[in-house]
């Protein structure tokens, strides 16, 4: 008797990434004994898991530092991104005014952002944060202005009609009509608030008393330990990828319990 179709198609969504998995790993094995690659110069899976073995408190205590860093700056983006995303979509003046400068923010490079924050707040986490929740800011903007501009025309003309209260139109039409908007936004600038965290503490993490991800990968490259590098690039994209599952996750929370609302309950005030 074969399974249901839909637990066969989760089964084969999650046993295909794990079979790539294991054939990039044992590729990445042979090739290193192939061709007799130095240590030094690049580890195998198997150094980078005794890495992950023999250090692992150093490198977990090193993504708690950064991922704090990245928390902060993902948060303080959410809620600046989401508050400018409103005021954007009330005045078409503002949106025309202030929107090319917040486009300007995600063009410049982080190197380039990095110094400048620097000088203007110092070395430290604040930095780190600050530069995190720069980098992260424009997908919350952009998505959450096109979600508070899709409003239904007719859903708003009703509710004037109900004479509803700007309160309660915000709460019961704009913000349901915005979230699928805001969601999206949030899981591309929780990959960039990593991001952001990282290079923010090539530059301004000399003041940390404990060492955060890129502390630990320039120290791997400057002593030659592959096996350590490499395993704290993986622990910093296992870091952005948790970031983005916990939007996923609250997406089948929250998302789906606004959208259930705008369906039930949008018809009327």
């Amino acid at each position: 008797m074969s399974p249901p179709p839909s637990i066969a198609r989760r089964l084969r969504n999650l046993l295909m990434p794990l079979v790539t998995l294991a054939i990039i790993l044992a590729l990445w094995q042979f090739a290193i004994q192939w061709f007799e690659v130095p240590r030094y110069q690049a580890a195998s899976p198997i150094d980078v898991a005794e890495a992950f073995v023999q250090r692992g408190p150093e490198i977990l205590s090193a993504t708690l530092v950064t991922g704090a860093s990245a928390a902060i700056g993902f948060a303080a983006s959410l809620v600046l991104g989401t508050t400018l995303a409103f005021l954007f979509s009330q005045s078409a003046w503002l949106r025309a005014s202030l929107m090319p400068y917040a486009l300007f923010m995600q063009t410049v490079p982080v190197v380039a952002i990095a110094p400048i924050v620097i000088s203007l707040v110092g070395y430290g986490p604040r930095s780190v944060a600050l530069i995190a929740m720069m980098i992260s800011l424009f997908p919350m903007i952009a998505s959450g202005t096109a979600g508070f501009l899709a409003v239904d025309a007719d859903l708003l003309d009703l509710f004037r009609l109900h004479r509803a209260s700007g309160l309660k139109t915000l709460i019961k039409l704009r913000i349901p009509s915005a979230v699928p908007h805001l969601v999206t936004g949030a899981k591309t600038a929780a990959g960039l608030a990593v991001i952001g965290a990282i290079v923010g503490e090539l530059f301004a993490g000399g003041a940390y008393n404990r060492k955060g991800l890129a502390q630990l990968i320039d120290g791997a490259l400057q002593r030659l330990h592959s096996d350590l590098l490499f395993a704290a690039v993986i622990a910093s994209t296992l870091l952005g990828l948790s970031f983005y599952l916990a939007v996923t996750l609250l997406e089948r929370t929250v998302l789906r319990r606004w959208t259930r609302r705008k369906r039930e309950g949008s018809g009327a005030p």
